[in-house]
């Protein structure tokens, strides 16, 4: 069958400027960002087959304050105010399952500035609905269908859509999570390894208010997370080594409530599970480049991290606050937005900030979920050191919250 000439004469409504596979947080902030910079005249377009229903995911995400900042900014923080719940303290512990007390060996209170808190708690099915309802506000083409391939001509790019239809861009972006059909299709490996683990996610309520506290217990096999949410509820992460977290998952309610309450604890009082229970394998992989022809990574497709630090769904908006303000630069002063150039200066943007994460997450893991007592010792006092130094911990919270380094617009808050 013969491939259309993207190069030549085409109908409007298969020319756009942007094309973005992937409906989840990272494709709609994106699409929302270039949209409101470059105005109605700029078509952007996102294909994701989910968006033929509204998004049923139960988890939860932590938002950090520059990411919150961005979301501010693209018009989508006002729909969520009211449905986040803000991290207000954080307590970090180091101790064995047996153990009957575990002290906490450092301790973070929330804010980064007065009167902003470091991070929020916000269910996923809600952030999607605030994206989405936003993007159909912008004007956004919302297309219920995932992209099939592409060819790359020489100003833009041809993608082919499951439901037929051939799109022209002048830019693809995949935002199309963890095992990218578009970064297969580009030929673009990844590196990296699994961790032989599994996180699972669920929600408990409970008896007593949590009063905005995180907290986050060291255990031999892995971090337990406990996260805040509105309603006397909160978001669990639990990491096991693989074989386990799949044994605990598939317990009937009674055994599965009371490994959980071996590990929750009694401080809020009774718990019970109010959300499903799943487990996500660990791993890390990052993608050798984060842009080929007329084609950008973002997310999931360009790196996976460990949810050790609640990082992975803020390093998916640092890059499209990037690739964002790259795009724009360039649209604004008449350039080819999506030439190599522009995609360069993205990738060299986000890649070294991207490895450090990575490298960081990485050491943290390997370094608590063991079972040595040497190591236990010495990172305990390394933990008890921080705790006791103000100004290191206010820096690991600016880190932690996205502020540290070249920071785009977007994540200070400030419109492109």
């Amino acid at each position: 069958m013969p491939q259309p000439d993207i190069n030549g004469p085409s109908s409007e409504a298969s020319r756009v400027d942007v094309l973005i596979a992937g409906a989840g947080f990272v494709g709609l902030s994106l699409a929302l960002a270039l949209r409101q910079a470059l105005g109605p005249t700029f078509s952007v377009v996102v294909a994701d087959p989910g968006l033929a229903a509204p998004s049923t995911d139960e988890r939860a995400s932590a938002i950090a304050a520059a990411a919150r900042r961005l979301l501010e900014a693209i018009g989508v923080w006002q729909r969520l105010a009211d449905q986040a719940q803000p991290i207000l303290d954080m307590v970090i512990t180091d101790s064995r399952l047996g153990d009957a007390v575990r002290p906490a060996f450092l301790t973070f209170d929330g804010e980064i500035e007065p009167g902003e808190p470091f991070a929020h708690m916000v269910e996923n099915r809600h952030l999607v609905a605030a994206l989405v309802e936003e993007a159909r506000v912008q004007g956004v083409r919302l297309r219920p269908t995932s992209v099939a391939g592409f060819d790359v001509g020489r100003d833009r790019i041809a993608a082919r859509l499951a439901d037929g239809e051939t799109l022209a861009a002048r830019l693809l972006v995949a935002a199309d999570g963890a095992r990218s059909r578009l970064r297969e299709l580009a030929g673009i490996a990844t590196h990296g390894w699994s961790y032989g683990q599994s996180a699972i996610a669920t929600t408990v309520a409970h008896e007593r208010d949590h009063h905005g506290r995180a907290e986050e217990h060291f255990l031999p096999a892995g971090p337990f997370a406990i996260l805040p949410l509105k309603d006397n509820r909160s978001s669990i992460v639990w990491t096991e080594e693989r074989a386990e977290a799949e044994r605990i998952v598939a317990l009937p309610d009674a055994p599965f409530h009371a490994e959980l309450e071996r590990r929750f604890g009694l401080r809020l009082g009774e718990i019970r599970v109010v959300g499903p229970r799943r487990a996500h394998p660990l791993g890390l992989a990052v993608a050798r480049s984060f842009m080929a022809d007329r084609l950008a990574l973002v997310g999931d497709a360009a790196h996976v991290i460990h949810p050790i630090a609640g990082q992975g769904l803020n390093l998916g908006l640092r890059d499209i606050a990037a690739l964002a303000e790259a795009v724009v630069d360039a649209a604004r002063i008449g350039l080819d937005f999506g030439g190599a150039d522009v995609l360069d200066r993205y990738q060299r943007w986000r890649r070294f900030d991207t490895m450090a994460m990575g490298v960081a997450t990485d050491g943290l893991n390997r370094l608590f979920s063991n079972r040595s007592d040497v190591l236990r010792l010495a990172r305990d006092v390394g933990l008890g050191l921080v705790d006791r130094l103000p100004a290191l911990k206010h820096l690991f919270i600016r880190e932690a919250a996205g502020l540290v380094g070249d920071v785009p617009k977007l994540l200070r808050g400030e419109a492109l």
